[in-house]
């Protein structure tokens, strides 16, 4: 069956509110909880960009079953990955073994801050193959840990408060390239598309590296509320980036350059691809593609910081069980 999860989405509320949505969401009845990782807001009206990770370990404390995930966090630049290791490992124990770390790429949005540059597509792939080693070795155990690679050093590393459950990692991919290199080196999969030949091309990788089947996560952003002219509104004011496309979503280093590039997105445009209004069969239809293509979890992000109340109150009411009933017949 299905898996729905719900996205504490950092760039469009402040982090006391992250909190209480995530407690929210949990009593809603939301399978998984999952959080941006995010530097700036992809555009200045989204308004905001807390820490991820201080409120992931409050949200850790206020609920109970939920499970947790970073969607997704980049180890590479921003962060050093024997620090996302040990991050991630006092998560996994806040958490009760709750939690998974998602890992991707990244966006030069979020990671050119720290003034690291932004190599192409093929170096960032081969920092995350780094990356993931070394936060791997950090999660056997091992101590002392050293690494050397092309990219990364670790000296003597060690994590001192490991949880009893090894903490799951996903990799957001895009293609075979991506599928390849990851499915043999993680747990589970991470992708913003429903396309079908991505969990097969992933389910083979690891079949063929003797792994195990993992699930597979998604993404999705809807827009809910009793206005839908209003929620065409707030999309295309909060989300118009959406339609860019991974290519240019990941190499933008601003929020003014996001709104450069979405200048000429209309209402209408973001309507087409984003389900808005009251009408949660339209929701249903637009989440239905991923469970056929075989995605295990899918994760909504309702847009708009300030509808989150109200967007759970209907969730619990008629969302989630719209959807449950719909990916399970």
């Amino acid at each position: 069956m299905t898996r729905f999860g719900y996205t504490l989405m950092t760039e469009q509320a402040g982090p006391k509110q992250l909190v209480r949505d995530a407690a929210a969401a949990e009593q809603a009845g939301f399978d998984l909880l999952v959080s941006s990782d995010h530097y700036s807001p992809w555009l200045s009206a989204q308004g905001h960009a807390p820490y991820a990770w201080t409120v992931l370990g409050a949200v850790a404390q206020v609920t109970e079953r939920v499970e947790l995930m970073t969607y997704v966090t980049c180890p590479t630049i921003r962060y050093h990955p024997a620090i996302v290791a040990q991050k991630a490992a006092t998560l996994g124990l806040l958490s009760d073994n709750r939690f998974t770390l998602g890992l991707g790429a990244g966006e030069n949005l979020n990671e050119h801050v720290v003034g690291g540059g932004w190599p192409s597509v093929r170096v960032r792939q081969e920092m995350l193959a780094e990356a993931i080693e070394i936060i791997g070795g950090l999660f056997d155990g091992e101590h002392p840990f050293d690494y050397t690679g092309q990219h990364f050093r670790v000296e003597s590393g060690r994590l001192w408060d490991l949880p009893e459950q090894r903490v799951p990692v996903a990799a957001a991919v895009s293609g075979e390239r991506s599928i390849a290199r990851f499915a043999p080196m993680t747990d589970h999969l991470v992708a913003v598309e429903p396309e079908a030949e991505l969990v097969q091309g992933w389910a083979k990788a690891r079949s063929d590296a003797g792994k195990p089947q993992s699930r597979t996560i998604g993404q999705i952003p809807v827009c809910w509320g009793p206005d839908e002219d209003a929620c065409v509104q707030t999309a295309h004011e909060q989300f118009r980036w959406f339609g860019g496309g991974w290519a240019v979503n990941a190499d933008l280093p601003t929020t003014r350059g996001f709104a450069g590039a979405t200048q000429f997105v209309r209402p209408e445009d973001v309507a087409e691809s984003i389900p808005c209004g009251p009408d949660v069969s339209k929701i249903v239809e637009a989440v239905k593609p991923f469970w056929e293509a075989g995605f295990s979890d899918v994760a909504l992000v309702q847009v708009g910081g300030d509808s989150q109340s109200e967007f759970l109150r209907v969730a619990e009411s008629e969302i989630l069980p719209a959807l449950r009933e719909a990916s399970s017949s």
